[in-house]
């Protein structure tokens, strides 16, 4: 009895990783969900700031000031934008196709991570112009402080929270596979975790380990990271980020794809 040896075929070849990603790219905004994510992004961060415009005091119109109005519309949407990316393809039926003319699982889940990095930093880098913009209409006509208090390590820190955001909604998208679960859980487990270290005295000194926000809060208080706070979100961020990536990740792997 002879064993048929099938050999590829040498003209057949794997689909460019470039198209995978500008295919992912395009899945971000040419659905309806991930279409007015985007645009409640922008709108209801333009809104902020014009708020934030005719609300503060003069000497509160700065520009790291502006910049922490951006950086709340966007730490909470943004992480909706990576669990899209991730559980529309389970919601709207569509993994069957994709997973059939890319068989690689790792190429493609790679190239959804990619896709919502670069949105997250374009994301990123509107808000930073937004703020600037924002900064120049307050001293021209509101008498504004207009103070420019931001270096580039405010920035770094800023990229980093809004990036470590994304990447966090985009691993519990790739864990659960299901858009309201994601969602729900994304909010909630870190804030009833976040209330825990909060109430508990004795869980003090290990709250920057184990809870995210906590390790993050430096950032949040206008103040820029250091050795201990990198060290805190990298152990932090292991738990919160990187397990629920891997474990998704698994997941992914193995589990059946369906038409309906």
């Amino acid at each position: 009895m002879t064993t048929a040896t099938v050999c590829p075929d040498p003209d057949v070849r794997s689909i460019p990783f470039g198209r995978l990603l500008r295919v992912e790219l395009r899945k971000l905004v040419d659905t309806r969900a991930g279409f007015w994510l985007l645009t409640a992004i922008i709108v209801i961060t333009v809104v902020v700031i014009g708020v934030f415009l005719f609300v503060a005091d003069p000497d509160q119109l700065t520009y790291i000031n502006f910049v922490g109005a951006t950086a709340t519309p966007q730490s909470l949407l943004l992480p909706v934008l990576g669990i899209l990316a991730v559980t529309a393809e389970w919601s709207q039926r569509t993994g069957l196709v994709t997973f059939t003319l890319e068989p690689s699982r790792i190429r493609i889940a790679v190239a959804k991570l990619v896709a919502v990095t670069l949105v997250g930093l374009v994301a990123v880098g509107v808000a930073l112009g937004i703020a600037a913009l924002s900064n120049v209409a307050g001293m021209v006509f509101l008498d504004g402080a207009g103070s420019w208090n931001v270096g580039p390590a405010n920035v770094r820190d800023f990229f980093a929270l809004q990036l470590i955001g994304i990447i966090q909604g985009f691993a519990f998208g790739m864990l659960l596979m299901n858009t309201a679960a994601a969602i729900v859980l994304y909010y909630v487990i870190p804030i009833a975790w976040n209330i825990l270290f909060s109430m508990v005295d004795a869980l003090e000194q290990v709250a920057p380990w184990l809870d995210l926000n906590t390790a993050m809060a430096p950032a949040f208080d206008h103040q820029t990271f250091h050795g201990a706070d990198w060290a805190h979100i990298a152990v932090a961020g292991s738990i919160w980020v990187l397990l629920p990536l891997v474990l998704g990740l698994l997941r992914l792997l193995h589990r059946e794809v369906k038409s309906a």
